[in-house]
């Protein structure tokens, strides 16, 4: 009997009129990030990479045992993008839940999940 590999569930959400401090701070972001990943159960391999855009926001990566958490600030929009990749099984809207939390917003904005086998 073969098995393939490990099911995934890719969770992307945007969060709009984010005015807070949070969307210009690594460190906050980082922190933000892996609070969400704990909050899901989500194992991480290593500590966020966070870049700074050109337009003033941030790019942040948090590479997961299996899957990722990739997160866009643009401050100048106002807009943060949830990317979540996880395996199946756990639940990444706890994730999204965390970061709607911190922005004082009650849900995300076209929020979807995606069964990626």
């Amino acid at each position: 009997m073969t098995h393939g590999p490990a099911p995934l569930i890719q969770r992307v959400a945007d969060f709009r009129g984010v005015t807070s401090p949070v969307l210009r701070d690594a460190a906050a972001l980082s922190g933000l990030a892996l609070s969400a990943a704990g909050a899901a159960g989500l194992s991480t391999i290593e500590s966020p990479i966070v870049r700074s855009l050109p337009r003033d926001g941030l790019a942040l990566t948090l590479f997961l045992d299996l899957g990722h958490i990739v997160v866009h600030t643009m401050p100048d929009r106002e807009t943060v993008v949830l990317d979540l990749l996880v395996a199946a099984g756990r639940d990444p809207q706890k994730a999204v839940d965390v970061f709607a939390r911190k922005f004082g917003v009650a849900e995300a904005r076209a929020a979807q999940a995606v069964d990626r086998g």
